[in-house]
C-alpha cells in the first residue's frame, strides 16, 4: 500500500516515469522475457538430445563431420557429399521458384476470372493438391507422370514441388488482389484505363506489398519441402546425409548439422518476411485516414 491507499502491482513500471519511458521499459522487459524463454527452450532441447545420446551409449565424433563438406588431399580441395547435396538443394529451389510462381499466377487468374470452366479447373487443382500428402504426390509424379513426359528425377522433383507450392502461392496472389479496395477498380474503370494498365498501375502496386511477406514464407516452405526429393533418389542434402550416416554411423552429428544448414537457409528469409510484414503494416497505418 502507498500512502494514498493505492496498491502497486508487482512488476509495474515506476509511477514517476513518463508514459513513453514506461512503454519503453515494458518493451525491454517483454523482450528480455522472450530471450529468457528462448534460451530456456534451447537449453532443454540440447539437454534432451544429450541425455538421449548418453542413454544409448552414443559416442560423439564431431571431428569427422567436416569431411562431409570438404577434404584437402595433397593440397587439392575436394568437396564432400554434404556440400554437393547442398548445391543440388539450391538448384532444385531456384528452378522450382519461378515455375511455382507461374503456375500460382495462372491458377489465381483462373480463380478470379468469370469463366466457369476456368474457375472449376483451378478449384479442382487446389483441392486435389492441398488435400493430399506431398509424399504421395511425389511418387505419382515419379512413377506416373515422369515416364509420360520423359523427364529425369531432378525435374520430376522440381515439377512436383512447384505444383505443390503453387497451390499456396495462388491463394496468396488471389488474397492480395482481393484486398485492393473495390473503389480503386471502379475509379480506374471510370478513368478509362485498359485492363493491362489497370493491373500495372493500380492493382499490382497496392497488392504487391501485401503479397510479399507470405510469398517469402512460401519460398521458405519450398526450401524445407525440397528434402522430399530424396525419396526418388535425387542426391540432395537430405539424401547425401542419409548416405553419409550409412557409411559413418554419425546419426546425431549429421542430422544436427543438416538441420543447422537448413536453418541457415530459411532463417534469413523468415527475417525478411517479418520485416516486409512490419513495413506493410506501417504503410497501411500511415495511409489510413485520420
Amino acid at each position: 500500500m502507498t500512502e494514498r491507499g493505492e496498491t502497486l502491482s508487482i512488476g509495474a513500471a515506476a509511477p514517476d516515469l513518463p508514459p513513453p519511458a514506461q512503454a519503453r521499459l515494458r518493451a525491454r522487459l517483454r523482450k528480455a522475457g522472450d530471450v529468457a524463454l528462448f534460451a530456456l527452450g534451447a537449453g532443454l532441447l540440447a539437454w534432451a538430445i544429450y541425455a538421449g545420446a548418453q542413454a544409448m551409449g552414443y559416442n560423439w565424433q564431431w571431428s569427422r563431420v567436416p569431411r562431409g563438406f570438404y577434404r584437402v588431399v595433397e593440397g587439392e580441395l575436394i568437396w564432400g557429399p554434404l556440400a554437393r547435396g547442398l548445391v543440388v538443394t539450391l538448384q532444385i529451389t531456384l528452378a522450382a521458384i519461378p515455375l511455382a510462381l507461374a503456375i500460382g499466377l495462372a491458377t489465381a487468374l483462373l480463380r478470379l476470372s468469370r469463366s466457369f470452366a476456368g474457375h472449376a479447373l483451378a478449384t479442382f487443382y487446389l483441392e486435389i493438391v492441398r488435400n493430399t500428402p506431398l509424399l504421395v504426390q511425389m511418387y505419382l509424379f515419379y512413377f506416373v507422370l515422369a515416364p509420360i513426359l520423359g523427364i529425369d528425377r531432378f525435374w520430376t522433383g522440381v515439377l512436383c514441388l512447384a505444383v505443390f507450392e503453387a497451390s499456396f502461392i495462388s491463394e496468396i496472389i488471389r488474397g492480395g488482389v482481393l484486398a485492393v479496395p473495390r473503389g480503386q477498380w471502379e475509379g480506374a474503370a471510370a478513368l478509362g484505363l485498359r485492363p493491362a494498365q489497370l493491373w500495372r498501375k493500380v492493382v499490382l502496386p497496392q497488392a504487391a506489398p501485401l503479397m510479399a511477406p507470405p510469398m517469402t514464407s512460401a519460398v521458405v516452405n519450398l526450401i524445407k519441402n525440397s528434402a522430399i526429393v530424396s525419396t526418388i533418389a535425387v542426391f540432395d542434402l537430405a539424401n547425401e546425409a542419409r548416405n553419409m550416416i550409412a557409411d559413418t554411423f554419425l546419426s546425431f552429428e549429421i542430422w544436427l548439422v543438416v538441420a543447422a544448414v537448413y536453418l541457415c537457409l530459411t532463417i534469413p528469409l523468415s527475417a525478411v518476411a517479418g520485416w516486409l510484414e512490419r513495413r506493410s503494416n506501417r504503410n497501411r497505418r500511415a495511409a489510413a485516414p485520420g
